[in-house]
């Protein structure tokens, strides 16, 4: 699946996602994904240590990949995640347009993509949380957003810029 919800920037799942080195239509990839992506790419099975330097993002080149999973509760989210994913988006789509992925295309990339075109390239309302999904789901209208991934951003959307 993909979905393009903007000039600069395109919605996938696993199936539409351009694997991790892989060169192609997009100036860079942003994979919001711990498995399989995070995981392959430090090459670990279960979970990495808390200090490890590459333990929340991952930069390969063209490809950033986000230790982020859909989870129930918002406490598993951490707003480095967003920033380093949004600064990405910033960064590459200078030069071009930009994939966000995740597993199943519907929470936490779309999430991704809303946070940047609300917060940083104010192409779309971004006064709270309610607004800006109102007018995300004009350009998804699958979105659907996890619980955990849904009450982050309510409570931290003053914060994430």
């Amino acid at each position: 699946m993909l979905v393009q919800v903007s000039d600069r920037l395109t919605v996938a799942d696993m199936e539409g996602c351009l694997p991790i080195g892989a060169e192609g239509p997009y100036a860079g990839v942003v994979h919001a994904a711990k498995h399989p992506c995070h995981v392959t790419v430090l090459g670990y099975k279960g979970a990495l240590p808390k200090d490890h330097p590459e333990y929340l993002v991952v930069t390969r080149g063209s490809h950033r990949i986000l230790n982020m999973i859909d989870a129930p509760t918002a406490n598993l989210f951490r707003p480095e995640l967003f920033t380093a994913g949004m600064d990405f988006i910033q960064e590459r789509a200078g030069e071009g347009p930009v994939m966000v992925h995740c597993n199943q295309g519907l929470s936490r990339a779309p999430a991704l993509a809303l946070l940047y075109l609300a917060k940083r390239a104010k192409a779309i309302p971004g006064g709270s949380w309610a607004e800006a999904k109102e007018a995300f789901l004009v350009r998804m209208p699958t979105f659907a957003p996890g619980k955990g991934i849904e009450a982050f951003l309510e409570a931290q959307w003053e914060q994430l810029a």
